[in-house]
């Protein structure tokens, strides 16, 4: 697929300097919105193109991205739509998208994201010193109080490498063979990418003035309890890169949510065999180190009633959801991985 993409792009004399690959599922209104901001890019419509892989299919998605490509085909801007039925993730859909893209630079970003207006002039000019890839700037609006959801995805702004906004070149991704697709949640597929890339002796420089807009999607109560399920994919990152995991990400394991666990299963045990006073003293070493994460996570965030209520319930819940999730990771792709 690659191969006749390309071959085609150069025998009609179109090809493009850079593709856009905004991977995407079922979310045309947000889609939409990123479109808008990509056709205008202040870069010459000739040169670029926008590959939509669209990891439904859905109808809605493939109509407003053709009524986009018509709306612009007479400036010279290509919009294509790419169904996606082999995989399913964002890893597969990028990979699935740069393959058939035509540029010899790949702009990877998601379908949530506003560009700004000079995003793929100011990458490209990123790449030109001959990196193999570049990592953009990512804005993350947040109030004044953001919940712990809208605080957690502000972490965006202060990755080393995001796919929301990252150019890489063609040649570095068929050398890695792309994206790993056993990543099939949009969770450390770029940080696999990343690694994999310096792991081959490439060099990836910083694009700050590549900017994408990246607000925050509204979510639903509880929606840290599920997202513990991205742990998982933890393990296989830390058994593909096990060095670069530790010096990047996480150095050592979440000793506290061990310990709470530990305080919690204690407490079980001695209560069960009628140990009262050592099922009173897990017990409170379990509710002292429960509350301090609850603080932790409280910590200039929204005050709201509601919110209060769900950081407490989740604040019990998650060390023992984020660690079987873990565990279960490390027994999937075999690693000793805590």
């Amino acid at each position: 697929m690659r191969e006749r993409a390309s071959e085609h792009g150069a025998r009609i004399g179109l090809r493009p300097s850079v593709s856009v690959v905004v991977p995407t599922w079922r979310r045309p209104a947000l889609l939409e919105r990123c479109l808008e901001a990509l056709v205008r890019q202040t870069l010459s419509p000739s040169k670029y193109e926008i590959v939509v892989c669209d990891d439904g299919p859905d109808e809605t998605t493939r109509t407003l991205v053709e009524r986009i490509a018509d709306a612009h085909r007479a400036r010279g801007l290509c919009v294509r739509y790419l169904p996606i039925t082999a995989t399913q993730g964002p890893a597969g859909a990028r990979n699935a998208g740069w393959r058939d893209a035509r540029g010899e630079i790949i702009a990877f970003t998601d379908d949530d994201t506003i560009p700004d207006p000079h995003w793929l002039e100011a990458g490209l000019s990123a790449m030109a010193g001959g990196a193999c890839a570049a990592a953009g700037s990512i804005v993350v609006p947040l109030p004044e109080r953001p919940t712990d959801y809208e605080a957690d995805a502000s972490g965006l702004a202060r990755a080393e490498f995001a796919t929301a906004n990252v150019f890489v070149d063609r040649s570095a991704l068929i050398t890695v063979d792309g994206f790993d697709e056993r990543f099939t949640s949009a969770w450390r597929e770029d940080s696999d990418l990343q690694f994999s890339l310096l792991a081959a002796g490439g060099r990836i420089v910083k694009a700050s003035e590549a900017i994408v807009v990246h607000p925050v999607r509204p979510a639903r109560w509880g929606v840290s309890l599920s997202q513990q399920r991205k742990s998982a994919f933890e393990a296989l990152l830390y058994r593909k890169h096990r060095e670069f995991y530790r010096q990047r990400i996480a150095p050592t394991p979440p000793l506290g949510y061990y310990a709470t666990i530990i305080a919690a299963l204690t407490g079980l045990v001695a209560a069960a065999c009628q140990a009262w006073p050592i099922a009173g003293i897990a017990a409170l070493v379990w509710l002292a180190l429960t509350l301090r994460f609850f603080a932790l996570r409280m910590r200039g965030r929204s005050r709201a009633w509601g919110h209060v209520a769900e950081m407490a319930v989740t604040s019990a819940l998650i060390p023992f959801l984020s660690v079987y999730w873990r565990l279960r990771g490390a027994c999937r792709y075999r690693t000793w991985f805590l």
